[in-house]
């Protein structure tokens, strides 16, 4: 495949008719599809969708003992923070969920790979879902960029969520629940509409992608605080939580975004008041949701809170700046 960021092959190839045949002049064109698809066998229009049950198998059977490893790092407390968290932090995860918990951390710390058919997969269904085409993309290209990347690769924008941030939208975009959900965010996070009978526009519009990995940021920080391990304890569930948790903060982001006229200069602020949010009540958050998909007036007041809190900051992905700052965080 070529290099991240480079330019996508053009889909239009000179032929020298008095050269080549017509054989010869599909062979060529297939092999542009295949170089396009960044897989070396069939090209993305070829692959089947991907429901989020078979990726997580994937993930579960396949070797991940160095993002394991490069997890454990991450998610580590050794010292003082450690026995703190034990006498005075939250509860403590349920053993038999410990593997579980592990396994969405070592999905943050697996990067896409262009020889990995999965991952491939993955990736296409989350275009295919969004943009309703029954038609594949290529792997690179301007494409990534309507959909809400920075650019044309869409792995440079998953520094610190690798592989989670692509599951969650998955899950997203593959659950017949939060589908209609995941569309009409994707459709606001494309819209222009007029603020008045003036000239000036109110543009509401924002990068679906990169809000998407933002979130996955926010859920994963809380997961890895133990914010989360009550309701994990309670379900005795921790990738359904976490899938849930990241639905309902998009819906609590939608919402806000929309309903007060938000746009791309606010999105610094709301993330934030997201992160104490889902840190400090992901039971209400995910109530919200509930409401939500029942079509429930209560999901209609939501509000951000706006208190402060001592728990580690988060270096976003750039929404405004659409630049990628994460220390200490590897792909």
């Amino acid at each position: 495949p070529p290099p991240p960021g480079s330019p996508c092959p053009s889909s239009r190839i000179p032929f020298r008719r008095d050269q080549r045949g017509a054989a010869a002049s599909l062979e060529e064109w297939d092999a542009v599809e295949q170089i396009q698809s960044g897989l070396g066998g069939p090209s993305a229009a070829a692959m089947p969708p991907i429901s989020f049950n078979e990726a997580l198998q994937y993930f579960q059977t396949a070797d991940l003992s160095e993002c394991r490893k490069r997890a454990r790092g991450a998610a580590g407390r050794r010292g003082l923070a450690a026995l703190l968290r034990s006498l005075f932090g939250p509860p403590r995860l349920q053993p038999q969920l410990q593997g579980e918990w592990e396994l969405a951390l070592a999905m943050a710390q697996c990067g896409l790979d262009n020889n990995e058919w999965v991952h491939m997969r993955i990736l296409q269904t989350i275009y295919k879902k969004l943009t309703r085409s029954k038609l594949g993309c290529p792997r690179y290209g301007a494409h990534w960029e309507e959909l809400g990347f920075q650019g044309s690769d869409p792995s440079t924008d998953l520094r610190g969520a690798g592989m989670l941030a692509l599951m969650q939208m998955l899950f997203f975009v593959m659950d017949s629940q939060t589908l209609p959900l995941a569309r009409e965010i994707f459709h606001l996070s494309q819209h222009e509409t007029q603020a008045s009978a003036t000239t000036l526009l109110l543009l509401q519009n924002f990068p679906f992608c990169i809000m998407s990995v933002n979130i996955t940021h926010i859920v994963l920080q809380a997961l890895r605080e133990e914010r989360l391990s009550r309701e994990c304890n309670r379900r005795r569930q921790v990738i359904a939580v976490l899938n849930d948790l990241y639905a309902a903060a998009f819906l609590q982001l939608y919402l806000v975004w929309k309903q007060q006229h938000k746009t791309i200069a606010d999105s610094g602020s709301l993330l934030k008041e997201l992160e104490l949010s889902t840190k400090k009540k992901p039971r209400q958050l995910l109530k919200s949701l509930e409401a939500y998909m029942s079509r429930s007036p209560a999901a209609d007041g939501l509000q951000l809170p706006s208190s402060s809190s001592g728990s580690e900051e988060i270096s976003f992905t750039g929404v405004c700046d659409l630049r990628v700052e994460l220390d200490g965080e590897s792909q």
